[in-house]
């Protein structure tokens, strides 16, 4: 009775999955080994395979992705080793360091007003933070064709050069901030003269 009732469960679940189909792709698979970025130690690394059946729309997506979290993994980084140095903007003096920061600011009323300013900030940059036209050269290019700052007088060489420069910097900046909180809540300290954020 048992294996009659599990049967007909898989047997009606069957019916609502969706057919498999053989794929058909004319299309050779994109060979992403000569991508920017792709450069010794590691050379072309992917070791859950992520890219093996990706089109090259799918790699842009994540090339993008990759960028934009190296940017803010840069963003981060200098404000998490700023702050340890003990600069803080006017009137944030008495706030701690360190992950220990956000509780500090949510206690009082001025602070929950600054963690919603935040917030919306971060809305509106990743509002504003994209192609918004379609006029990227390449994933992560957010020019829109109006911030240049002298990127369209480079040779194709020079771009090559500065974009696998920005790309190394944020995947160095996403492993040391994640290195600099995994050891401030680990308890010891990274920082070359031994202080830890947080814990003062």
């Amino acid at each position: 009775m048992k294996s009659a009732i599990l049967a007909s469960l898989v047997a009606s679940a069957a019916a609502f999955a969706p057919a498999q189909q053989k794929s058909s792709s004319t299309a050779l698979s994109a060979d992403f080994s000569k991508e920017i970025g792709v450069q010794a130690p590691l050379g072309f690394w992917d070791p859950l395979g992520v890219l093996e059946d990706s089109t090259e729309e799918q790699f842009n997506f994540y090339r993008e992705i990759e960028i934009k979290h190296g940017r803010v993994a840069m963003l981060a980084f200098v404000g998490y080793t700023v702050t340890a140095a003990g600069f803080r903007f006017p009137g944030c003096e008495s706030y701690p360091d360190g992950l220990q920061a956000f509780p500090a600011i949510a206690q009082t009323q001025d602070g929950k007003v600054a963690l919603a300013q935040m917030f919306f900030f971060f809305v509106v940059a990743e509002a504003i933070n994209r192609d918004a036209f379609g006029l990227a050269e390449f994933p992560g290019d957010y020019r829109n064709g109006a911030l240049d700052f002298g990127w369209d007088k480079f040779d194709d060489a020079t771009k090559i050069k500065k974009r696998t420069i920005e790309l190394n910097q944020g995947r160095a900046a996403q492993m040391g901030i994640l290195g600099l909180v995994t050891h401030e809540m680990l308890g010891n300290s990274i920082i070359p003269s031994g202080y830890l954020p947080g814990h003062s």
